[in-house]
Order: structure tokens, then C-alpha cells, then sequence
């Protein structure tokens, strides 16, 4: 099926400010904060002055529910405690200030439950990195150890797929998105720069997923890994193989990454698809060179050959090929006069799904038709056909 106009509603441009602007933008968020005003005026006054602008930028770019709830004692104690961290690990001197503020500063990832968990998570996770020598050790020692240090397993009986650390914690279970969130907050807590990822749909099977990126002063560049490592280590794992046959184009089938800060777009999270409070970076192009990397041009296209019989006979419809919501190709098949080796040919990629919309004569309705390539085959025909009654 097509999927609704609604998600392709435009999204607000959101230019993300110098750092000299935080303390002005800090002061017009204040405005949405109702009875809170004064408890997050609180938070930035007994800021130490080394924490200050920091603060200035997570009040800068709180959600909406966030202003006119969190405490000035929460807000101090995480800004504190993430300098701590900074200021404990050699490697977590060597992340840049606005890297710092946006993807370990903040105390969330999405839409989760606010826990006050840096504490318990820095107590819980310091120990396992305290002799590391590099990011990349330490990110490896922070995945090793989440499983037993939090004593949570992937099970779809969780209660929410977006729970908090503590209501995975509390009931021992979660999805790959609570799963994520832990491990998300399990990198802060010491220093590392972590976001969460994930696709609303992927373009080779039904559903969706979520993991965790993390970034590295040595090449300075962002990785991929989950709540389960995979024995290769930084992007490595099942999910590559699906997430480099995003769709770049789609809004429902790329592939993002979350932020504190405003971007151009949202993060979609598909148990609330109405929820835009969370940026998002569209990082779908990464996930497709990482993926085909070491591939040949061309290997990955198929060849797809579209008729339409009545009765064995070929004729003429229009037929438009959709990827989600997405129009990729559009054309007539041929009729009775053309050659039987003639198709209406569409280069499409290989292991991904698409939806052929065609039009029957006589009617103004389209019927759909979904299809699926192959991995291996070079070509893939689709007869549509009706039979005479």
C-alpha cells in the first residue's frame, strides 16, 4: 500500500546556531516552560561557570513536555555528572564541545520516560572502561558488559517498545528500542558519544528496527554497533545487509539518526508517528557505500519485467512501481502488437520489496500487487493478468 500524504508533510527548517547564540535561545525557550520558568532560570543561574553555556544548550533545545517538568536538581546533577565523565577519561577529552553537548549531554534519546540514570550508570559502567586507552576500547567494554551489569533480554512481551533504562530494568525485557536506549545511556554516562538509530520500514522485509551509533575521536567519524555485539565489533552485524538497501528518497524506508539539537527533519518513531519532538539526520547514503563496499557496479540491480494478459492476451495499462511512499518508475505495458520478449522494464535493486499500482481498463481504481526481488536473479517478471469470465 501506499503509505498516507501525512508522512510526507514538510518539515520545519530548523538551522542549528552558532554556540554564542544558546544563552538568547536558552532565554526563549524559558518562555514555553509555564510554572517552570523559574526552577529551569534556577538550573542556569547555579550552574558553575564552566557548566553554563552547556546547560544554555540543553534548555535551548528541550521538548516541550521537558520545559515544564524536569527539576533544576536533575538538570544540574546530569550536566555535572557528564563533565565528570568528560573530565575522568583521556579519550573523552578528545570529543569536540558541540559533539559533547549534542550526544552526551543530554539525558535521552527519544521519547522515553525521563530516569535520572547517570549516576547508577556511571557507578555501573566506569569500572569496565577505567583502563581503557582509547574510545574504541571502551566502547567495546561498555557493550560487553550491558547485558549482565543491567540484566535485561530482547523479548517482545516488553510492556512499550520506547521504555526508560529503569522500566526495562524493572521488568527485565525490552525491544530493540529499549534495548537501545540502555545502551545509549550506558556510553554517556561515561563520556562516549552515542545516538540512537534506526529505519521506520524496511525495503527487504515487513518491520522496522533500531540500534545505537557511536562516534570516535581517531577518525572521527560515526559507527554503528548494538545492544548485542557482534563478535566482528564496530559495524558489523545482521542489520547491515537491510539498511544498505535504504531508500534515501523515502521517508519511511531511510535510514536516521537522533539528535538534541534541531535539523532539518524529525526522527520517526513508529509507535507514534504524530510525534516530531526528536531531530533526526537522514545517514541512509553511510549505510549504503558501508554495506556495498567491495561490490561490483551493477551487482545489485535487477531487471523488473512487468505484462498485462486478459485471457493470455497482452494489453495496454498504465502501471506506476512504488517503494513505500516513494514513486520510483511509471509506464504503459505492452499490448498484443509488440513482441512477446518485449516487457515494461524497470531497473529496480535486488532483496527489496516494492508495490506495482496498475490501473485496469474501463476502471479510474488502482489495485496493487507487491513483489519482492531476489537476491540472486537477474531479472524478475511480473504477469498481472485477469481471466475472462
Amino acid at each position: 500500500m501506499l503509505f498516507l500524504s501525512a508522512l510526507l508533510s514538510a518539515q520545519e527548517v530548523k538551522d542549528a546556531p552558532k554556540q554564542s547564540d544558546y544563552s538568547a535561545l536558552s532565554e526563549k525557550a524559558l518562555e514555553n516552560a509555564g510554572d517552570n520558568k523559574d526552577v529551569l532560570k534556577k538550573a542556569i543561574a547555579n550552574a558553575p561557570a564552566e557548566h553554563k553555556e552547556a546547560m544554555q544548550f540543553l534548555i535551548a533545545y528541550m521538548p516541550p513536555q521537558d520545559l515544564k517538568t524536569l527539576r533544576a536538581k536533575f538538570l544540574l546533577a546530569n550536566v555535572a555528572l557528564a563533565y565528570k565523565a568528560r573530565e575522568t577519561f583521556p579519550w573523552a577529552k578528545e570529543v569536540p564541545k558541540e559533539i559533547f553537548y549534542n550526544d552526551i549531554l543530554p539525558y535521552a534519546a527519544l521519547n522515553e520516560t525521563r530516569d535520572d540514570w547517570r549516576q547508577d550508570f556511571y557507578d555501573r559502567f566506569s569500572k569496565h572502561v577505567k583502563d581503557a586507552k582509547t574510545m574504541e576500547e571502551a566502547i567495546l567494554a561498555v557493550n560487553k558488559a550491558i547485558k549482565d551489569e543491567v540484566g535485561v533480554e530482547y523479548n517482545t512481551k516488553r510492556n512499550k517498545p520506547h521504555q526508560s533504562p529503569y522500566e526495562s530494568m524493572e521488568i527485565k525485557m525490552a525491544s530493540c528500542t529499549g534495548l537501545s536506549i540502555l545502551l545509549n545511556d550506558a556510553f554517556r554516562a561515561v563520556g562516549i558519544p552515542s545516538r540512537v538509530a534506526g529505519i521506520p520500514a524496511w525495503t527487504t522485509k515487513r518491520g522496522n528496527h533500531n540500534w545505537v551509533e557511536v562516534w570516535t575521536p581517531s577518525d572521527q567519524q560515526w559507527h554503528f554497533t548494538e545492544y548485542y555485539l557482534d563478535a566482528k565489533g564496530l559495524d558489523h552485524g545482521w542489520l547491515l545487509a537491510d539498511a544498505a538497501k535504504a531508500n534515501p528518497k523515502s521517508f519511511v524506508h531511510s535510514v536516521y539518526a537522533s539528535s538534541w539539537k534541531p535539523t532539518e527533519i524529525h526522527f520517526p518513531m513508529v509507535w507514534n508517528m504524530k510525534d516530531k519532538s526528536v531531530p533526526g539526520v537522514n545517514v541512509s547514503e553511510r549505510y549504503i557505500k558501508l554495506g556495498n563496499a567491495g561490490k561490483k557496479p551493477g551487482a545489485n540491480v535487477c531487471q523488473l519485467r512487468i505484462d498485462y494478459t486478459v485471457d493470455g492476451k497482452r494489453t495496454s495499462i498504465p502501471v506506476t512501481v512504488v517503494q513505500g511512499d516513494v514513486e520510483m518508475f511509471k509506464g504503459i505495458t505492452p499490448d498484443k502488437t509488440k513482441d512477446m520478449n518485449q516487457f515494461l522494464n524497470f531497473e529496480v535493486k535486488k532483496g527489496q520489496i516494492y508495490q506495482i499500482a496498475y490501473m485496469l481498463p474501463g476502471t479510474k481504481k488502482w489495485q496493487f500487487k507487491e513483489v519482492k526481488t531476489d537476491n540472486k536473479a537477474e531479472f524478475l517478471r511480473v504477469q498481472l493478468e485477469k481471466k475472462a469470465k
